[in-house]
């Protein structure tokens, strides 16, 4: 018996990258895992990993701002699996980039929407059910971002220090019905959200050295931190914004990170790969 048997998880941007590697531990760990994402095929695929990871889940085409795609994915989660235990909103894009005096509204929108009014409409919609159940694992997706700011990535960082608060204030408001809130903060992981302006081996290498664990990081390593959270485990655990990170906010590396993202976030607006509507972290 894993140690989320009997479970159902909600993960949203589950194509590719964090979300794809939380799905496929959660269903190994034994919980049924409900994926959504723009990204069809890939998030078909996850879901058939899931299922050969060894148990069944579903997916759903699903666009995170749309508050309609958000209540239709919990909706499916409750009418398949009779019950929804963890949620994790991991869906998201680098967004608006570029100097704040240059950045289109609508970009700046639109990121806005992915990256901090998901995880409210996530949130929302999966509260009732886990009130009734009175217990639930909330996971929210932030980032080293939402700490501190970056150049050139405004409404990213903006948005990603919501999601911090968001996290925090969901949880005092919750926790008397045993419903934990908590996230994550991933430094620099080897995902579709780098783009594709270099090579795997190029992005793997300059990523190697940008904080003191000397490795770029994956997903695996966020994904180890939501199993965590996720389960009975972490049932005194809320309110608490997780860095997962290598060390990166030791300091010890902000003017070569500030650097990276001058370099390499030339584009207005930057998608998580080169399916500018998939919305997978």
């Amino acid at each position: 018996m894993g140690i989320l048997a009997g479970k159902v998880a909600i993960i949203t941007g589950s194509a590719s990258g964090i979300g794809r590697e939380t799905a496929i531990r959660m269903a190994a760990a034994g919980a049924h895992v409900v994926g959504g994402d723009l990204n069809r095929p890939g998030g078909e695929e996850t879901a058939a990993m899931c299922s050969d990871a060894g148990t069944p889940g579903a997916f759903a085409r699903t666009d995170v701002t749309s508050e309609a795609d958000i209540a239709a994915l919990v909706t499916l989660a409750v009418d398949r699996f009779s019950r929804v235990d963890i949620l994790i909103n991991n869906a998201g894009v680098a967004g608006a980039s570029g100097p704040i005096e240059l950045t289109a509204i609508e970009d700046w929108d639109r990121t806005q929407h992915i990256l901090l009014r998901s995880v409210f409409l996530g949130i929302k919609h999966v509260v009732p059910h886990m009130k009734k159940q009175k217990s639930g694992s909330i996971i929210n997706v932030s980032s080293l971002a939402g700490h501190r700011g970056y150049k050139r990535i405004h409404a990213y960082s903006a948005a990603k220090a919501g999601v911090v608060n968001l996290t925090r204030s969901a949880a005092i408001e919750l926790g008397k019905h045993f419903i934990r809130v908590n996230c994550i903060c991933p430094g620099d992981i080897l995902t579709p959200m780098h783009g594709n302006h270099m090579s795997q081996e190029e992005l793997e290498s300059q990523l190697a050295g940008r904080q003191p664990i000397g490795r770029a990081g994956r997903p695996g390593d966020i994904a180890g931190a939501a199993l965590y959270l996720a389960s009975d485990d972490a049932e005194w655990v809320t309110g608490v914004s997780l860095n997962v990170d290598g060390g990166a906010l030791t300091g010890v590396w902000t003017y070569q990170q500030n650097d990276f993202y001058s370099r390499h976030s030339k584009q207005p607006f930057m998608g998580p790969s080169s399916e500018p509507q998939a919305q997978s972290s």
